[in-house]
């Protein structure tokens, strides 16, 4: 064998072992039985406050925020509605339109997106795939995210997502969420 053989293989089994282990190796099935159950009509719902850091590339803290965020459904159709306040002092708004079918798959459209969002609900968790268009100010790339959302037994949620261009890792999300009480 060559060393070069060697090298490239070890390669190969260091990233197929990431993928099968990491981040991206999470299934909805995976989290089936756990609790509480996260129905996204009960626990998405009113005024919630989210706190969150975004990480780059690299893994420093690129920007935090503080977001408010409500909620409102209609059967298995909902409306969420954020504020986003940055650190740099920029805000930003974002409406998602979500429906929910009986099996727990989710769509969701925002102005925002490409095209249709797809996750599921499955026991405490909730998990969120889409793409993403950037403001120009903040690039204007078009990222893949992965949303990862877990119900923790006090009621907050603690978000985890990735965000990837061309498959690789640009930037990580994350935040909890919480219900604000309402006045």
């Amino acid at each position: 064998m060559t060393m070069t053989f060697i090298i490239l293989a070890a390669l190969a089994l260091a990233l197929g072992l990431r993928y099968a282990t990491g981040f991206r190796a999470q299934r909805p099935q995976h989290y089936i039985a756990s609790t509480p159950v996260f129905d996204i009509r009960e626990v998405l719902k009113g005024p919630m406050l989210c706190e969150g850091v975004i990480y780059g590339p690299f893994g420093r803290v690129s920007t935090r925020f503080v977001a408010q965020m409500f909620a409102e459904w209609q059967g298995n159709e909902g409306r969420m509605t954020e504020e986003f306040h940055y650190d740099s002092g920029t805000i930003q708004h974002r409406e998602w339109t979500l429906k929910l079918s009986e099996d727990g798959q989710i769509q969701a459209t925002a102005p925002d997106l490409i095209g249709t969002g797809h996750g599921q609900q499955s026991g405490a968790t909730v998990m969120l795939s889409y793409e993403i268009k950037l403001t120009e100010e903040a690039g204007g790339h078009a990222l893949k995210v992965t949303d990862w959302m877990y119900l923790m037994d006090n009621g907050a949620i603690m978000n985890h997502s990735q965000f990837r261009k061309y498959g690789f890792k640009v930037a990580e999300l994350v935040a909890t969420m919480r219900p604000l009480p309402v006045v």
